[in-house]
């Protein structure tokens, strides 16, 4: 990075206030982009930044958005709106939109037109840009735009991460599955995989900090490797990241069910530090609608991976994703997606209404649901799920679960809270020196949502 380029905001900033500029990451979404603030906040503080304990009043503000549901869409504006008066009378601070928002036209076009207070635009390929993105809109006191995609994904660099002890790893970026009602391959492009090099290297550093939880992450983790000069697997690459000296705990976001293999679930039975949960979306249990979401694969396909997956790893956990009310949902349709749900006994759901995103197929349909149809089936979803979570959690009360502490309850500072290798939430009361470390908890109380235990 160009010292003088990635400094010369700061500097001008310092000379006029004589301290730091601050700076806020506001950030919207899924895993991905999480991730993606955490490599922004690390470039902002290379440039001597300090990060502001207020979200909404900070010298650079960055929203880091997300484009798969209309609420988030529609929080970033509310948001970018409340900020135009503050940038009159602070007109020395900055405002940067990225992520996936950006990379559509319209919303780009929604920025440029309402909310001419916004200096900075950039995509999810350009976060390595950001120092010059500022420096060009110094020189021109104009809105400053880059969401060309960039060819080449590697990544070697130390990350400010926001827990010292669990974080994610991009092992690819982009989409190929193009399912009707998902605008993520059109925001974040084709499938893209990082070398197996470049992600041993950030994953073994992460080890040597004292990172003890990595999640390896991408759109679809199973196609891992294909777009590779020398094609991997990512059963191939899981082996090899299990066998990093020093980590104690690995899992992996987010696997589409057509392409989880059989290789991979014999694997997860044998891999000593792959966790026994997995989060796998099956999205609706008819086979009518999965095919109109171009999901490629049934009912009966995704029942069977369950069950294998059962065979093969002790004790595993299953999270998935599920949308009510898609186009041409019939009664019959949503009463299977019920059946799945009952058999596959999930641990944890992220239960949606069908939301239309302009530019993808779905949104085209003709036979779209009513909303009142869609909140019905969505509380009557909520109804089967929950108690099957308590249930779930009920099997674990007496039991001494291996907890790593990942830090303070947000709801009382005495009590910390970590998670099992099932990815199960526990609450223990005890003292911050414990964060960070795995230790043995004996369950004595549970609701649907999280478990509570004392050491042992």
């Amino acid at each position: 990075m160009d010292k003088k380029t990635s400094n010369r905001y700061v500097n001008l900033f310092m000379n006029k206030h004589n301290n730091n500029p601050t700076y806020s990451v506001i950030t919207h979404g899924c895993q991905m982009n999480e991730h993606d603030s955490e490599k922004i906040k690390t470039l902002l503080e290379e440039m001597g930044f300090v990060e502001s304990e207020e979200k909404l009043n900070a010298d650079f503000i960055i929203f880091n958005t997300c484009l798969v549901r209309e609420n988030a869409e529609m929080k970033v504006y509310g948001q970018l709106g409340a900020l135009k008066n503050l940038k009159k009378e602070n007109p020395d601070m900055l405002i940067a939109v990225c992520g996936c928002m950006m990379q559509t036209g319209p919303a780009r076009d929604i920025i440029r037109e309402k909310y001419q207070h916004v200096d900075i635009v950039f995509g999810v390929n350009n976060i390595n840009s950001l120092p010059y993105l500022i420096d060009r809109h110094l020189s021109t006191g104009k809105l400053v735009v880059d969401i060309e995609r960039k060819d080449d994904i590697d990544e070697d660099i130390a990350i400010k991460r926001d827990n010292k002890h669990i974080g994610y790893v991009n092992i690819m970026t982009g989409c190929n599955n193009f399912c009707t009602y998902c605008i993520v391959p059109y925001a974040r492009g084709r499938e893209q995989s990082r070398s197996v090099e470049s992600i041993l290297s950030e994953v073994k550093r992460m080890v040597k900090e004292g990172y003890k939880d990595i999640t390896l992450l991408g759109q679809n983790v199973n196609s891992y490797g294909k777009t590779l000069e020398n094609p991997v697997t990512f059963t191939e690459l899981l082996t090899e990241v299990n066998n990093v000296e020093g980590l104690e705990r690995l899992r992996f976001l987010t696997s589409h069910p057509k392409d989880i293999s059989d290789e991979l679930i014999e694997a997860m039975g044998k891999l000593d530090k792959v966790c026994e949960n997995i989060h796998l979306p099956f999205q609706a249990g008819s086979n009518n609608v999965l095919k109109r979401m171009n999901r490629n694969y049934t009912k009966e396909s995704y029942l069977e991976k369950i069950e294998k997956l059962k065979q093969n790893v002790k004790g595993i956990t299953f999270s998935t994703d599920i949308i009510v009310g898609f186009p041409g949902e019939t009664e019959e349709d949503f009463q299977e997606t019920l059946d799945v749900v009952r058999k596959v006994g999930y641990e944890q759901a992220f239960t949606f209404k069908y939301n239309r995103r302009p530019g993808t197929r779905a949104d085209l349909f003709e036979d779209q649901i009513d909303e009142e149809v869609k909140q019905d089936r969505l509380q009557r979803l909520l109804d089967v799920v929950y108690p099957i979570f308590y249930e779930k959690n009920k099997a674990y009360l007496n039991t001494v679960q291996e907890v790593l502490i990942e830090g303070e309850s947000k709801n009382n500072p005495e009590v910390m809270t970590g998670r099992t290798r099932t990815f199960k939430l526990v609450n223990v009361k005890c003292d911050k020196s414990y964060i960070g470390k795995l230790v043995n908890v004996r369950i004595n109380d549970f609701n649907s949502f999280a478990l509570t235990g004392e050491m042992i």
